[in-house]
């Protein structure tokens, strides 16, 4: 028989970083869950990626006390200011620019966030990144 699900817990933890201190600590213990055994199986899983990227998690609890858990990609602005080198995006996005991205740059943006996206093939995904760029107040070129 499949466990019964008590809940799902989103948050966004640095690659590497997981520790019970808060939001992670406070968000698992409401629901009873091994805060430590959650940091030590993220930390282990996120190895391979850049130590303090920020990465989503999605935790599925189950009523036995126990838990899996989803890594997704980056965000896409996390990804956008990686590549252009960027502290921030822009406070006034539509007046103040704060940089250019090239469509080459966004395909390997598109292509790393392909499998949690909704779009349809590679160029669908591009727009959708070009327009995250756009609100960030980034120029883009070539879409």
């Amino acid at each position: 028989m499949a466990k019964k699900i008590v809940g799902f817990i989103k948050l966004q933890v640095p690659a590497g970083k997981a520790n019970p201190s808060p939001p992670i600590g406070p968000a698992l213990g409401q629901r009873g869950l091994n805060i430590m055994e959650f940091c030590k199986a993220f930390n282990a899983q996120t190895q391979g990626v850049e130590p303090g990227l920020p990465l989503p998690v999605v935790i599925t609890a189950f009523a036995d006390k126990s838990f899996t858990f989803i890594i997704k990609t980056p965000p896409a602005t996390v990804l956008i200011k990686k590549a252009i080198k960027l502290d921030k995006g822009s406070a006034k996005p539509h007046t103040d620019k704060v940089g250019k991205i090239t469509r080459a740059q966004l395909e390997e943006i598109a292509k790393t966030k392909m499998k949690d996206m909704t779009a349809a093939d590679l160029d669908a995904a591009v727009r959708t990144i070009a327009g995250s760029a756009r609100s960030m107040g980034v120029n883009v070129e070539g879409v």
